[in-house]
């Protein structure tokens, strides 16, 4: 069926070059360039508005072997800048999908590559860090796609954010039968916990799955873009408030960031900070943020303290920085146990916390969704106050 492969070339920004091959001859695609160790998520990887800008490596040597379902998008546009992969599975088995990953890269006109090795791509970005590259089967030209890539704006000081978040709020309503999802998370949700809650949920560029979760818990959810105005967030009149993930440098997000802090400095409303949402809080409460090297992006990192871990779903190529939490009411719940970054916060007489992991996962392990019913609790505590 796929029987027409085209030469294609992957420059990495240091001048480092790989061969490979590609279903369009008309390929042309700059980013940054990352990797993610996930063994399965590649329909929820390159449907995440987090992965906005950039070239996703991944590094498990087969993909689409599951196929491509209409249930695991995290939203409703394709946001990757391109695919590398060792292979591509063209005959999937599983018994939710409708089309083959390649037929879904086809019809969608996804940039790729593939047929390259992706162990010494993932070796060298550890080893030299994150840079931008570019994917081409329309220039092969080495001297003029390095100069294509010189052009290219670094991910620091970048405002991705503007480009994927809601344009207009709404209420959220699951076009798919959340008392029928296949998932066995529902089975245990109580669907009646959250009832009469009311969630705004700042979309960064947030997840389908952080909606679904909000709303099997019974929570009415109202979207807000990310530029929403102190009082126009205070307008959904909320019962609690969660930051989403998203792309990007969290620390430009200056109206965002001062949005939210008027909200802690002058309103005792519960906030649950995700990923960007995370590092957006621990601005606002006088933290800072770098960049990491390569970043963390896979569905096993162990995050954890006090000897005690969970495996955590995580996205994020920023970190909060810890000798920047000056506040002592700040207090540091979790660690990302590879590299001992900040991993989770808590403030210790006001009703905000936040993590830099995916509680909701999808895809990923469960280890860490209790923290959806902690929110809600909270939310219940500060009601009764």
């Amino acid at each position: 069926m796929y029987n027409k492969y085209y030469p294609s070339l992957l420059m990495l920004e240091d001048g480092t070059k790989y061969y490979g091959w590609s279903l369009n001859k008309s390929i042309i695609s700059l980013g940054e360039v990352v990797f993610n160790t996930g063994i399965t998520g590649y329909q929820e990887i390159i449907t995440d508005p987090s992965y906005s800008g950039q070239i996703i490596t991944f590094t498990y040597p087969e993909i689409g072997n599951t196929g491509i379902n209409n249930d695991d998008n995290e939203s409703s546009d394709i946001h990757i800048k391109g695919i590398i992969a060792k292979n591509i599975c063209s005959k999937p088995s599983n018994w939710r999908h409708k089309i083959s990953f390649l037929q879904y890269i086809l019809n969608n006109e996804i940039p790729h590559i593939f047929g390259i090795d992706t162990r010494s791509i993932t070796k060298h970005i550890r080893y030299k860090g994150s840079m931008n590259g570019c994917i081409s089967s329309k220039i092969l030209d080495e001297k003029m796609i390095q100069n294509m890539i010189h052009e290219l704006p670094k991910m620091e000081g970048m405002d991705l954010i503007s480009n994927v978040t809601v344009k207009k709020a709404y209420t959220f309503k699951n076009s798919i039968n959340v008392y029928q999802d296949y998932s066995h998370l529902n089975y245990k949700t109580n669907k009646l916990y959250g009832k009469m809650i009311n969630i705004a949920v700042v979309d960064f560029g947030v997840k389908n799955n952080i909606l679904l979760r909000l709303l099997n818990y019974g929570c009415n959810v109202y979207v807000l873009p990310a530029n929403s105005t102190y009082k126009e967030i205070l307008a959904s009149k909320p019962d609690g408030i969660l930051l989403s993930n998203g792309p990007g440098d969290p620390s430009i997000m200056n109206n965002a960031i001062s949005n939210i802090r008027q909200i802690i400095n002058s309103e005792n409303i519960p906030i649950f900070g995700i990923c960007m949402g995370h590092q957006i809080l621990s601005i606002a409460l006088g933290g800072k943020t770098f960049k990491l090297k390569f970043g963390h992006r896979g569905l096993n990192h162990p995050t954890g303290i006090n000897q005690k871990a969970e495996i955590t779903s995580q996205n994020h190529g920023f970190a909060v920085d810890s000798q920047s939490l000056s506040d002592k009411n700040l207090y540091v719940t979790h660690r990302n146990l590879n590299d001992l970054t900040v991993a989770g916060l808590i403030h210790k007489s006001k009703p905000f916390f936040s993590v830099q992991y995916h509680p909701e996962a999808s895809p990923g392990p469960h280890d860490s969704d209790y923290l959806f019913y902690h929110f809600i609790n909270l939310i219940k505590l500060a009601k009764i106050k």
